[in-house]
């Protein structure tokens, strides 16, 4: 038998690429699982030689220095060699921090942490989400929050008090369709519809009474 690496027709050469501004971390994420997976592999050497130079075709097409590829090639094999087996228990015992990429000189700080036992890892806040997201108003982000409710009838002023892991606008427009579609889901809508009361714009319905934190989805 004979074990070789399979991609797809479909799959594409596509990576963080070197130019881009994310850690250096994430850049190299890919190709750490690409090598990890040609030397953990029983691969023969003509099959380990044909994906050696197909991770470093997808280096070059993503800008990525040839050396920089090779160095970490040289890397893993090091740490493969010299690896210690894990001790039970040691992987739960583990500590992570995380720490906000803000420019290059994070790397410094993050490298005080290299010869304890707290691993660091690094987000972004420049993601393609928080940079198209339109800017909102207070009333807005009041709405574009989760937690524990307050629905007003505008004409008895009687309220239903909820709470939801959902955005409270999402909530609001939810029982505006079933009171729409005549469909008595929820009890606020039920009492619209029996009693022929009438509903008012969301700052009129709905308010915020505690916001919880998390965002459940």
């Amino acid at each position: 038998m004979k074990t070789d690496i399979y991609r797809k027709p479909t799959t594409t050469d596509i990576t963080n690429n070197y130019l881009s501004n994310h850690p250096m971390q994430h850049k190299l994420a890919a190709y750490g699982y690409y090598i990890n997976r040609m030397l953990s592999l029983p691969l023969t050497k003509e099959s380990q030689a044909t994906e050696w130079n197909t991770i470093q075709t997808i280096a070059h097409n993503n800008n990525f220095p040839t050396k920089l590829v090779t160095n970490l090639k040289c890397q893993i094999q090091r740490k493969t060699i010299h690896q210690e087996p894990n001790k039970k228990g040691s992987k739960n015992s583990m500590k992570w921090t995380t720490f906000t990429n803000y420019s290059p000189k994070i790397k410094k700080l993050t490298n005080l942490f290299k010869y304890t036992d707290i691993k660091t890892v690094f987000k972004n806040n420049n993601t393609i989400l928080q940079l198209t997201r339109p800017k909102t108003t207070n009333n807005t982000q009041t709405y574009n929050k989760s937690g524990i409710y307050k629905l007003i009838c505008k004409t008895s002023k009687q309220a239903y008090i909820g709470q939801t892991s959902r955005y409270l606008k999402q909530c609001y427009q939810e029982r505006i369709r079933y009171i729409k579609n005549n469909d008595p889901q929820s009890t606020f809508a039920q009492h619209i519809l029996n009693n022929q009361h009438e509903y008012g714009t969301i700052d009129e319905t709905m308010k915020l009474l505690k916001p919880i934190t998390t965002h459940l989805g």
